[in-house]
């Protein structure tokens, strides 16, 4: 897909399709009031007819007796005026690549007002429209036999700009086609099957993406590796799998070499059985999706890449399956981490803090200026916040509150959670250094706990996106969640 600014007003500029915001209330916006001019008056036609109320959602395409630079005029619905928001905005753009994504159109170019909207500058309205055209056109990478649906033809995007705003523009389509390139590399490694995706078939992923961008350094540390390395924790998730297991170390140069890199940690278990703790079949092939954490690193890595960020991330990837069989960890037996500490495993479904306790210790030797990990770690934090925010959990309120403003400007939002010495206490041990789970109550918050147990001197946050990094039921897939978030954190500082 080809993105593009233009600052030619709509009543000049040639194309297969002009989109066009109106309001509730039949009230057009400026390009709209342009392009019906432009069209001999075919909008204000259709208003009049009252074919089309400007709620948000609608669309409705106008086809016939048409005249002006545009072979179809297709409009949209902004909702009222006075609570038109970057939310309204992303619907609208959603809608219309739904439609055009049907349509026989090569090339489009969309006209809707971001001007103004709190939060949604020219930069930020010309990303998130190139990141929604991405999203909308994804295809999930089936694996059925049968005929494939037929592509959409849309080849060419433009965003109508004011001159004034085209710099920014260009710079919002640039780290936007780049953020669409990385969450569609993360929804495709979360939505392949198992028994494809498995903790080798990543290491193969990271070569790939190393082979494909030049700043991108790969180094894939196998079972032996992480034995020498003495993560006694991360190894006891592994032992029931046949699958070995790969710690993958993907390092994105963007800048001096010198300067301190921000460690990305993600999750990467490729099947989650509960291992001996077996979870309820009921929704257990939706494990394959327990690996988003790691896909997520590998996006925003990607995303950073394709743009060509001047920031410089080390991604720690821990990457095996959680199954059972006669070697399989056993509740209460008791593991030694990486860190010295030792854990009691009271649960071993609460698998991936133990793989990632491992990681963020490893990440120790990069002097990493931040250590951020991802993961789909608990279902208390679905309950808590449902499909709409991934968790947040630091010590760091400078580091939280940059996450987190990072989440809203991107719609990829967040929401803090307590880390305190309160919670950690729960996971006392009457055996070991620690247990790796606590009651049932407060989940999402014990875990983030465990966690910052091993994050002593580090500048470091958790995101946990088990509610977020995947839909389930008939619209079951990956999301591409937390990609946004990351990569505006990157792009924007800290």
């Amino acid at each position: 897909m080809q993105f593009y600014a233009t600052a030619s007003s709509a009543a000049r500029q040639r194309s297969a399709c002009a989109i066009v915001g109106i309001h509730e209330n039949a009230e057009m916006t400026g390009p709209a009031r342009e392009l019906d001019r432009a069209s001999g008056r075919a909008i204000s036609r259709v208003l009049r007819r009252g074919d089309f109320s400007g709620k948000t959602g609608e669309a409705l395409p106008i086809m016939g007796g048409l005249r002006g630079p545009a072979e179809r005029v297709l409009l949209v619905g902004l909702g009222a005026k006075k609570g038109y928001g970057p939310r309204a905005y992303r619907r609208a753009v959603t809608v219309a690549t739904g439609w055009l994504a049907k349509s026989g159109a090569a090339n489009a170019i969309l006209y809707l007002p971001a001007q103004p909207i709190p939060g949604l500058d020219a930069y930020y309205a010309a990303r998130l429209a190139a990141e929604v055209v991405a999203a909308t056109l994804y295809r999930i990478p089936d694996l059925k036999s049968g005929r494939k649906p037929p592509q959409p033809k849309l080849a060419k995007f433009g965003i109508g700009v004011r001159s004034v705003d085209l710099a920014g523009a260009r710079r919002g389509i640039r780290d936007g086609r780049g953020i669409g390139i990385g969450m569609a590399l993360t929804r495709d490694l979360a939505n392949l099957p198992a028994n494809v995706c498995t903790p080798s078939y990543l290491a193969g992923a990271a070569r790939r993406l190393a082979k494909e961008h030049r700043k991108i350094r790969v180094r894939v540390l196998d079972e032996r590796a992480i034995r020498r390395l003495r993560m006694g924790s991360f190894l006891s998730v592994t032992r029931g799998s046949d699958e070995p297991p790969r710690l993958l170390v993907i390092e994105y140069f963007g800048t001096k070499r010198s300067a301190a890199p921000v460690a990305l940690v993600g999750k990467g278990i490729t099947f989650d059985t509960g291992g001996i703790s077996l979870k309820q079949p009921t929704a257990m092939d939706e494990m394959k999706f327990d690996m988003t954490g790691a896909a997520s690193v590998f996006g925003s890595i990607k995303a950073l890449a394709t743009t060509g960020a001047a920031v410089n991330v080390v991604g720690i990837v821990p990457t095996c399956e959680n199954m059972p069989n006669g070697r399989a960890t056993k509740p209460g037996d008791i593991v030694k981490s990486m860190a010295g500490k030792t854990i009691e495993v009271l649960n071993t479904d609460a698998e991936g803090r133990l793989i990632l306790c491992d990681a963020i210790t490893y990440a120790r030797r990069f002097k990493p200026r931040a250590v951020v990990d991802i993961a789909t770690l608990t279902g208390a934090c679905v309950i808590a916040l449902g499909g709409h925010y991934c968790g947040l959990f630091s010590p760091d309120d400078k580091l939280a509150a940059a996450l987190a403003a990072a989440g809203e400007r991107s719609g990829d939002r967040a929401w803090r959670m307590p880390v305190a010495e309160e919670y950690s206490e729960l996971l006392k041990s009457n055996f070991a250094d620690f247990a790796n789970v606590a009651g049932r109550e407060a989940g999402a918050i014990t875990a983030a706990c465990f966690l910052w147990k091993f994050t002593e001197g580090l500048r470091w946050a958790h995101l946990d996106i088990a509610g977020t990094a995947y839909l389930t039921g008939s619209q079951k897939g990956s999301t591409g969640r937390p990609v946004p978030l990351l990569v505006d954190w990157l792009l924007h500082g800290d």
